[in-house]
């Protein structure tokens, strides 16, 4: 269960849209939500010679011109940001049936194999760190005035922060220091065992004064907006050092007035947009950002397991899940688990 999917659940987003962008009705169009999906393989078409049944793989949700066998790719689909196709649909989320249901069928090019027997929980995890790794890349091909920054905050400790935590630890090697803001404290402590100097909370504390204490009083070089709160545009200025890069990731921001922006841009910050998990393609045309994505998971560099703090079994527990569960203060993830699944791993 995604932060998106809470959003299109409590009628605050809606993606799927008609030719001329605007949104669809869910009255209209109902949706079969889910989008961070892992399943095994029911049946294959004819055609397909590299899976089979019993295959347990992770899905790319995404539709692009390799999964619609293009013959000339979009320029988007050429460039590797597969994710803004021209033709692009998503299952779970741009209207096609998504995760939440007994099945789902994708293009094999969509269905990555587990090299390893993951637990199919942890699997499920792929796509959002596959969404870290895309933003992450996009930040390196954007950033010139900071090749190594000594400091480093991220703003919010869900589950996008913590993998955001790990990727910069574990797989980037950085080395510097870094902070982690979150008013809650389970994700606060989660934070520091997995690799932040130090945790801040919000609410209790003043943000900017404590960033500046850490950093001489000069800000951070790069920051990280993986909260969806629009209270950290407004304490952004005292947050960034001048020319500061800083990476809009998380989703909401509700309530803010655009005219924050006017004290942020006379810092001169390099501000990086990104969504999805984008990327190239492998030879046999399967997405490389979830290949690396699984990759990483399967060589223990990114821990799941700490994350995820629901489990589900039934689909009428995902109402609750979704309008309840998501704001108790001991959730940080939750997963929804098919009956046989559930059976096999207890």
């Amino acid at each position: 269960l995604c932060g998106t999917d809470v959003h299109i659940f409590a009628g605050h987003a809606n993606y799927n849209t008609n030719e001329y962008g605007q949104a669809i009705p869910l009255a209209l169009q109902p949706q079969i939500l889910g989008h961070e999906i892992t399943g095994v393989i029911e049946e294959v078409g004819r055609a397909v010679t590299d899976l089979r049944e019993g295959d347990r793989v992770v899905v790319d949700q995404g539709l692009n011109c390799v999964s619609r066998r293009r013959e000339v790719l979009c320029d988007y689909c050429r460039s590797e940001n597969s994710h803004q196709c021209e033709f692009y649909r998503e299952h779970g989320i741009t209207g096609l049936p998504g995760g939440l249901a007994e099945f789902i069928a994708v293009p094999a090019v969509n269905a990555v194999k587990m090299a390893t027997p993951l637990e199919p929980e942890i699997a499920a995890l792929v796509e959002p760190l596959g969404c870290i790794i895309h933003s992450s890349d996009m930040v390196a091909k954007t950033r010139a005035r900071h090749s190594a920054e000594r400091r480093v905050l991220i703003c919010g400790a869900g589950p996008a922060g913590l993998l955001f935590t790990q990727y910069l630890r574990n797989v980037l090697g950085y080395e510097g220091f870094l902070l982690v803001s979150d008013p809650n404290l389970r994700k606060r402590q989660l934070a520091k065992q997995l690799g932040a100097d130090v945790a801040i909370d919000p609410v209790g504390a003043d943000l900017v004064e404590v960033v500046h204490e850490h950093t001489g009083g000069k800000g951070v070089e790069y920051l990280i907006e993986a909260s969806g709160s629009g209270e950290v545009f407004r304490t952004m200025p005292g947050l960034i050092c001048k020319q500061a890069t800083v990476l809009l990731y998380g989703h909401g921001h509700a309530g803010t007035d655009l005219s924050v922006l006017s004290s942020i841009l006379f810092k001169e910050p390099v501000l990086v947009s990104s969504v999805g998990a984008s990327g190239g393609f492998e030879k046999d045309g399967r997405p490389a950002v979830y290949t690396r994505a699984l990759s990483l998971i399967e060589q223990n560099r990114i821990d799941i397991a700490p994350l995820i703090t629901h489990r589900y079994t039934k689909f009428e527990d995902v109402e609750q899940a979704l309008s309840n569960d998501i704001h108790n203060v001991d959730y940080v993830k939750g997963v929804v688990l098919a009956a046989d699944y559930a059976e096999k791993d207890g």
